[in-house]
């Protein structure tokens, strides 16, 4: 084994954690909106937080944590770090009309210049922005 040219042994992304300042707000939009199933959830008393673990369809896992007074996302400019939470999609137009149904009205669909797959964008309640990617079922 060469610890330098071994890949690690990762399979997955287990999930993405997301800050919210206004709990209710983004509980309701990843349940209501997003169409995600509650594993967990808890208050800490102790750090004034809620976590809140969540499965979108697909069975993408998410972390859903409240804090006091968290400052607010740099988006624009574009910050350093995560940039987005990208899902992809069999089916980009129906994600688009059931999203349209449910109140948020994502950005006009582009294409992927590079893949030539068909693309868009909204934002969560927090302005965290959430690409949905169509690729091929």
């Amino acid at each position: 084994m060469d610890a330098t040219r071994d890949p690690l042994p990762l399979s997955r992304v287990h999930h993405v954690a997301l800050i919210t300042a206004d709990y209710p707000r983004a509980r309701r939009f990843y349940l209501e909106v997003m169409g995600a199933e509650i594993l967990h959830e808890v208050y800490r008393e102790a750090r004034d937080s809620h976590k809140l673990d969540l499965r979108l369809p697909g069975g993408i896992q998410l972390e859903l944590f409240s804090f006091p007074s968290p400052p607010a996302r740099p988006s624009y400019p574009e910050a350093c770090g995560l940039r987005h939470l990208a899902l992809a999609t069999p089916d980009l137009d129906a994600c688009v009309a059931l999203l349209e149904a449910r109140g948020p009205t994502p950005e006009p669909i582009r294409v992927d210049e590079v893949t030539g797959a068909r693309f868009t964008f909204l934002a969560d309640p927090d302005g965290t922005p959430i690409e949905l990617y169509e690729i091929a079922g």
